[in-house]
């Protein structure tokens, strides 16, 4: 499988960024995050294995990577007493697990973002005769919050088989699902700008 010189940059990126921070939170103790890495080497797994067969563009794979890197960096960045994760970016509102705007929160629409643009790619290369119609950003759109609901499935299964994690309650996972929701929306409808705006050119 030929891999170009960009493919390759990604790639290396991301090694350096998952080994640095798998010895860091070996050194700390955090093996809820040690979990999490496994998650993502499983993913840049299938992403490898499709590269060729799916064309990622560039921009998709840094977009991926760099997912990766500020999940990473929200369980391993010490802020305050607490982690990077629980930085509150924006005081919107102060409630306990209510609180908004965190830098959690704000992975997770951009995270899910990233994902309904993937899924979108895969959809519109393999179902070309889909452009133009309004389910080829609907599907990626709830494609994407099922996906997010897999991550809450696999941060459940964090809670019952640690002691200690830092996942939260059920304010918690609400939130996460709305944050996931709103960035496949937004994604979409960025995706479906963008669109308009090729056409128009052309």
């Amino acid at each position: 499988m030929k891999i170009t010189r960009s493919e390759w940059a990604v790639f290396w990126f991301t090694v350096a960024y998952i080994a640095g921070f798998s010895v860091w939170f070996l050194t700390i103790g955090n093996y809820e995050f040690i979990w999490y890495i496994v998650t993502m080497v499983v993913m840049i797994a299938l992403v490898g294995f499709n590269l060729r067969v799916a064309e990622f563009p560039v921009g998709l794979l840094w977009a991926l990577t760099l997912w990766g890197l500020a999940h990473m960096a929200g369980g391993g960045v010490p802020v305050g007493d607490s982690v990077l994760y629980a930085k509150v970016l924006v005081p919107l509102t102060e409630n306990g697990e209510l609180t908004m705007l965190k830098y959690d929160q704000l992975v997770h629409a951009y995270g899910f973002g990233v994902t309904a643009w993937l899924l979108f790619h895969i959809l519109r290369r393999n179902h070309p005769g889909m452009q133009g119609g309004w389910s080829i950003y609907v599907y990626p759109a709830i494609g994407s919050m099922g996906l997010g609901s897999v991550n809450e499935i696999i941060e459940f299964a964090a809670v019952v088989s640690m002691s200690e994690t830092g996942v939260g309650g059920y304010f918690n996972t609400a939130l996460d699902l709305v944050f996931n929701a709103a960035g496949a929306i937004i994604a979409v409808i960025w995706l479906a700008a963008r669109n308009r705006g090729e056409k128009t050119e052309s």
